[in-house]
């Protein structure tokens, strides 16, 4: 773990440049979310019994009990490891992936949200911009050449990075608005040397904040059904989960926001919200 000074990071729109840091980061802050899905799907009283009938039925075909336990239990896990991702994509999203082109940003100038830190410190953070290469791979090359509209790119939503002279720390996304004044957070990813140093609290808030200034009234963050660090951190930020209250709001809710559901329509997040 290393000390991160947060009044240095620059929270600002992923580029068509950071798509691929981006996606490495995603690839190892996820790191092991899959096998947990699976193995709490696996765990459910009705996959159990699914699985019970089966091994009954091959017990008397293969005439091996160990066999008949582990075939139906191994098919289902390569089942569950090949459609689950086109199932889930970015958990919370109602797209089977994530367009990264679509989302990334072309203005002329950076589009950064506030760094309450500074204000606190009172330094300006310092951004380094990477050296280009000299030789980009075709695939960049083809990456630049897609045509975004704007429909495309409001429907793909928004991806912002934490930036720290030129390195990418974290990113955070949101999901495109799908209804008014009501925001989703679908992913958030901090660098594995810098988790527990408050870089995540402070791309949620920082994008509160920007959300709230823009009209928004409430905000949702789906988290993986089996991940207990992400539900106390966003409780820890003042997030309830939806379904606990009993008022008619709620039930409403609930009906509007689902969670990701996965094989048998077992749900693989749950669903918190903050008004803002």
């Amino acid at each position: 773990m290393v000390r991160l000074e947060l009044d240095q990071v620059v929270m600002r729109r992923m580029k068509e440049d950071d798509i691929e840091v981006v996606k490495a980061l995603i690839k190892e802050g996820c790191e092991g979310t899959e096998n947990r899905l699976i193995l709490h799907i696996l765990t459910r009283p009705l996959c159990l019994f699914i699985l019970a009938v089966f091994s009954s039925v091959l017990r008397c075909l293969v005439h091996s009990f160990i066999l008949a336990l582990a075939i139906p239990v191994f098919l289902l896990i390569v089942f569950l490891k090949i459609t689950m991702p086109r199932s889930t994509g970015v958990l919370g999203s109602s797209r089977p992936y994530w367009d990264y082109v679509g989302s990334s940003y072309r203005g002329t100038q950076d589009e950064t949200l506030q760094n309450p830190y500074c204000r606190i410190s009172g330094k300006t953070p310092v951004t380094k911009r990477p050296r280009r290469k000299i030789a980009p791979k075709e695939k960049d090359t083809e990456t630049s050449t897609e045509k975004v509209t704007p429909e495309r790119e409001q429907t793909a939503g928004q991806v912002w990075v934490a930036d720290c002279e030129g390195d990418i720390l974290g990113c955070i996304f949101r999901e495109s608005e799908n209804r008014v004044g009501i925001r989703r957070i679908c992913r958030l990813v901090t660098g594995c040397w810098y988790r527990r140093e408050g870089l995540g609290r402070l791309l949620v808030q920082s994008l509160e904040q920007r959300e709230r200034e823009t009209g928004a009234h409430r905000v949702y963050a789906h988290v993986p059904y089996p991940s207990k660090v992400g539900e106390v951190f966003f409780k820890k930020l003042g997030y309830q989960q939806l379904g606990e209250g009993t008022d008619e709001e709620d039930e409403e809710e609930r009906k509007l926001e689902t969670p990701e559901r996965g094989f048998l329509g077992y749900p693989l997040t749950k669903v918190f919200y903050k008004d803002l």
